[in-house]
């Protein structure tokens, strides 16, 4: 299949329909329904749900660049997790509900937990579906939401993945934003992109966001449900890319970087925030570092490539 085809009219599907004025709509706590319809309506909810189950049987890694579309539009809504919830629930051979579904994992508030209509818990072999019922975070515009009552900790890994993609696409959109923001700001008579301190931090930048591709990459490789040792490295790399790039962003930009009206605030909250959820970088050096220690016959080399 020519990735094209389904990356292009999902990427002008989301572009079109989730503009800044949409995410800020949605964060401010005007109705999603309009948005969601637009997701709905695209068939793409369907798309890693088994072919016969109804949907396109497409691989979690043929979705990692959906989901970094997703990322780097700020979308304000668990699309991506409700793509994974609804494979895994008709691998289980349950129902598919309608509207938004988040995934709680245990590891913090639930991202998208406000604005969705289930929240999915459990094992990708035993998922459990219940009604959202998510308690705000109290961070200004924030759509995340803490859930009591239910144990999804063994959904984290791949939500991990998704995260990771997440912050892979928010992190190629910030650089875009910093370049142009670089080549346009001028001082001293020239644009500060010229200047060779702001080069070098540019160029760490995009290394960052590369990083995180590929980590999201690796999170992918194993398919669905993913393999912990995939997970573990594609969210390690993802979320320590994640905190550079903010920064980097913000120094290149100064002032103007974090003010409401301008639009690089809605992704670098995410990046913060995708950062730590599901486990942050510490957590997920943990898990490797458990994982390394159970196969000490296995050559460090085969280990990052997954052989363990």
């Amino acid at each position: 299949m020519d990735m094209s085809e389904l990356i292009d009219p999902f990427a002008r599907m989301v572009e079109d329909a989730c503009t800044p004025a949409a995410v800020r709509a949605v964060e401010e706590g005007g109705d999603p329904a309009p948005l969601w319809s637009a997701f709905v309506d695209s068939g793409f909810l369907d798309a890693l749900v088994p072919e016969e189950a109804g949907g396109a049987g497409l691989s979690l890694a043929q979705l990692v660049p959906l989901f970094a579309i997703l990322g780097g539009r700020a979308v304000p809504m668990p699309v991506g997790e409700t793509m994974i919830a609804r494979a895994l629930l008709a691998r289980a051979s349950m129902d598919i509900p309608e509207g938004p579904i988040a995934i709680a994992t245990g590891s913090g508030a639930v991202a998208c937990g406000t604005v969705a209509a289930h929240i999915l818990s459990g094992s990708a072999d035993a998922p459990v579906l219940t009604a959202a019922s998510a308690v705000p975070t109290g961070v200004h515009h924030d759509v995340d939401g803490y859930v009591s009552g239910v144990d999804g900790a063994a959904l984290r890994p791949v939500a991990a993945i998704l995260r990771a993609a997440l912050i892979s696409g928010a992190a190629d959109r910030v650089m875009e934003m910093t370049v142009a923001y670089a080549n346009e700001r001028v001082q001293f008579g020239k644009p500060i992109g010229k200047q060779q301190a702001v080069q070098q931090q540019l160029s760490i930048l995009a290394e960052q966001a590369v990083a995180a591709r590929v980590a999201a990459a690796i999170g992918a490789r194993g398919g669905l449900p993913p393999r912990t040792i995939d997970a573990a490295l594609a969210k390690h790399g993802a979320s320590l890319a994640a905190a550079q790039i903010a920064a980097i962003a913000h120094a290149v930009h100064g002032a103007i970087g974090i003010s409401e009206e301008y639009d690089l605030q809605l992704l670098t909250r995410r990046l913060h925030g995708w950062r730590l959820a599901d486990g942050s970088e510490r957590y997920w050096a943990g898990v490797l570092g458990a994982l390394r220690r159970a196969a000490p016959a296995v050559p460090t080399t085969d280990f990052l490539r997954g052989a363990a």
